[in-house]
């Protein structure tokens, strides 16, 4: 790419979906559509967006990122979501992920903690015309949010030291929790999900991610 030319971010998304996702085993169609029509360059800071499709997080400010392409297709993948569900997400940060969901979901409620994130997560939805269906909250999102509960589906975007009870209590039954638990530094995703009163777990991947605060979080 020549000097001042623009990236043919079309391109750029497609590639993305093709080596990172779908080479890595991402297969729900639904979930690889939202992420090659979704521009992510515009959820990222301006001197970012040259990078916005690269295989890492990215810094978006707070001590905060946007998480690895794969690692939000794998959490929107593993939501099982099939368009009329009640989404709450934990940690809205820039947004982006917030955009994933409302494309793949009927309403999506996201909590950001730091309101200087949630003003720019809010920002870049309206921006972008995404935010339809997305309502963000500013709070402790490690509470959940009982005002909209209970949910199909609850997508938690920071590491948390163990699962936080009003999560669970605010699932619906039959529903899905997938949350990064473990220690500050390194976590396991799990994908918890409730049926009948019961709840298996599995744990598709290692991760990290950045600690979820508030207070059923790190303090």
């Amino acid at each position: 790419m020549g000097v001042g030319l623009v990236p043919d971010w079309f391109s750029e998304r497609r590639l993305m979906v093709d080596t990172q996702l779908r080479q890595r085993g991402i297969c729900d169609e639904r979930v690889l559509a939202a992420m090659l029509q979704i521009p992510r360059e515009e959820f990222v800071p301006l001197e970012s967006r040259l990078v916005a499709y690269q295989d890492a997080p990215i810094p978006i400010g707070e001590g905060q990122t946007i998480s690895q392409p794969y690692m939000t297709a794998l959490m929107a993948e593993s939501l099982e979501l099939r368009g009329t569900e009640s989404v709450l997400e934990v940690g809205s940060g820039c947004g982006y992920a917030a955009a994933v969901l409302g494309a793949l979901a009927a309403r999506v409620t996201t909590v950001e903690i730091l309101p200087s994130l949630a003003q720019q997560a809010r920002g870049n939805l309206h921006r972008t015309a995404l935010g339809g269906n997305v309502q963000v909250v500013t709070g402790d999102g490690s509470g959940g949010y009982a005002e909209a509960a209970p949910y199909d589906a609850i997508s938690v975007a920071a590491g948390a030291p163990e699962i936080p009870a009003a999560l669970l209590a605010q699932l619906r039954d039959p529903g899905i929790l997938v949350i990064p638990v473990g220690a500050m530094e390194d976590q396991e995703l799990r994908v918890l999900a409730l049926r009948d009163g019961r709840v298996d777990c599995r744990v598709p991947t290692l991760c990290r991610f950045v600690p979820l605060r508030g207070g059923e979080g790190w303090r």
